[in-house]
């Protein structure tokens, strides 16, 4: 089984020394489906969070993530510093989700 890759929004890993090896990415985009759009329809009349939407949104950061952390690992990786998220509507329907960051190779002690 294979650990999961450190990621962190730091710019330092307290205790480790590292080179940096470059940018990594992870974008997806995900669109909404009919019964989101009437939940959140129905949550415009009477107000409140739109809960499949916010879950839509938690998959996509989610997926993102794990794809930063596949380029990351591609590259020879051990962690990805300084990780960011950026979203955006393409069209009314569909929503887009980057994570990027920078990935770094632990130096020998």
């Amino acid at each position: 089984m294979m650990t999961k890759m450190l990621v962190t929004t730091t710019e330092q890993i307290p205790g480790q020394a590292y080179e940096i090896i470059g940018e990594v990415f992870g974008v997806t985009t995900q669109s909404k489906n009919v019964f989101r759009n009437i939940g959140a329809s129905m949550k415009n009349i009477v107000g409140g969070e739109v809960k499949d939407y916010t879950k839509m949104l938690d998959e996509a950061r989610e997926a993102a993530v794990d794809r930063l952390r596949t380029n990351a690992t591609e590259l020879g990786a051990d962690a990805v510093v300084m990780m960011r998220f950026d979203s955006g509507s393409i069209g009314t329907d569909i929503q887009s989700v980057a994570a990027y960051g920078t990935a770094v190779k632990f130096k020998e002690a």
